[in-house]
């Protein structure tokens, strides 16, 4: 359905291949960022229990750079149920990587091959600071592709959109999150209904914070 502002949510429907490679014209926006993160292969650290990684997928169009977010299925037992997120997941062996974690993660959750779509590189690992007594490291990876993609929600996901960066980092996004059942507070974006805070909210600030 597409919403008054023009942005897209998607649900279950038809989903298109990464087919082509970013090509062509490309923002300074991208071109400053792809200059200031690392190449984009990483293995999990051998003291680190728990390994997960996450897809930042952007895309550009007229109005400036966004990136798909999903909204994740209500699941007992995962601790980020319902909440906004990137598309990703937890490392397995199978993986060899986390850059495959990535790749496969969003494939599995929202249909999409980002086989044809640039990678730009890594972010540094961060800890989600609700992950539980065990922790976890995830490590972010930033693809950009020039195709418009179509999301295919798998049963992990309720529904995906895209968000105009360039829009969040104005401020007229901001927003503070009441975590469930305390007094915690922690800064977030509103955008149409949603709530995007914590670990997605941090990983994107890094990622605009890189661009400038």
């Amino acid at each position: 359905m597409r919403s008054r502002s023009g942005a897209q949510e998607h649900r279950r429907g038809p989903c298109l291949r990464a087919t082509a490679a970013y090509a062509g014209s490309v923002s300074s926006w991208i071109e400053r960022l792809a200059k200031r993160i690392t190449p984009g292969e990483a293995r999990p650290r051998p003291d680190e229990a728990r390994a997960a990684a996450v897809a930042v997928l952007l895309h550009e169009e007229s109005l400036g750079p966004r990136v798909l977010l999903m909204k994740r299925a209500e699941r007992a037992s995962d601790p980020w149920s319902g909440h906004i997120s990137l598309p990703g997941g937890g490392y397995e062996q199978r993986d060899g990587d986390l850059l495959q974690t990535a790749i496969r993660e969003t494939h599995e959750e929202l249909g999409l091959d980002l086989a044809g779509a640039r990678l730009i590189g890594k972010l540094p690992p961060l800890h989600p600071r609700t992950s539980g007594p065990q922790g976890i490291e995830v490590t972010p990876f930033v693809f950009v592709t020039e195709v418009v993609l179509e999301p295919q929600c798998g049963p992990e996901a309720l529904s995906a959109f895209w968000l105009p960066l360039e829009l969040a980092a104005s401020g007229k996004l901001d927003a503070t999150y009441t975590y469930p059942k305390t007094a915690t507070t922690f800064p977030s974006w509103a955008y149409e209904g949603h709530v995007i805070w914590g670990l997605t909210w941090r990983i994107l600030g890094d990622v605009l914070a890189a661009s400038r």
